[in-house]
C-alpha cells in the first residue's frame, strides 16, 4: 500500500496521524510524561522538541514554548500545573533505569 501512495498523500496521512496522537495525549493527562517515557522511550516534551527540530531544518522561527504549546494545547507551565503530579520513588527508579538520554 505504501508503494502506491504518493509524498504528498503520505505527508497528508502523517499528519493526520500525528494530530490523532496528540489529541490522544491532550485527554489523555492522566498519563504522565514519566510514564510515556519509561514505558516507549518518549513523551509530550519529545513531541514538542521534534517539532521544534523540523521547524528549524525548514528556517522557521519556533520557540521551545510555541512547540510545547502546540503539543500540550495550552502553555506548558499551565499544563503542569493542572495535570503534572510529583514522580513517584518507583517512576523515578525506572526512569533512571531506562533512560534515553532524554
Amino acid at each position: 500500500m505504501t508503494d502506491t501512495l504518493d509524498d504528498k498523500t503520505r505527508t497528508e496521512l502523517e499528519a493526520a496521524v500525528y494530530r490523532r496522537l496528540v489529541e490522544h495525549l491532550r485527554t489523555r493527562t492522566d498519563v504522565q510524561n514519566i510514564d510515556l517515557m519509561n514505558l516507549a522511550g518518549f513523551c509530550r516534551n519529545c513531541l514538542s522538541n521534534w517539532m521544534k527540530d523540523a521547524a528549524d531544518a525548514k528556517g522557521l522561527p519556533m520557540t521551545k514554548d510555541e512547540s510545547r504549546e502546540i503539543v500540550y494545547g495550552e502553555p506548558y507551565d499551565q499544563w503542569r500545573a493542572k495535570h503534572q503530579k510529583e514522580a513517584t520513588p518507583e517512576q523515578k527508579a525506572a526512569f533512571q533505569k531506562s533512560s534515553t538520554g532524554h
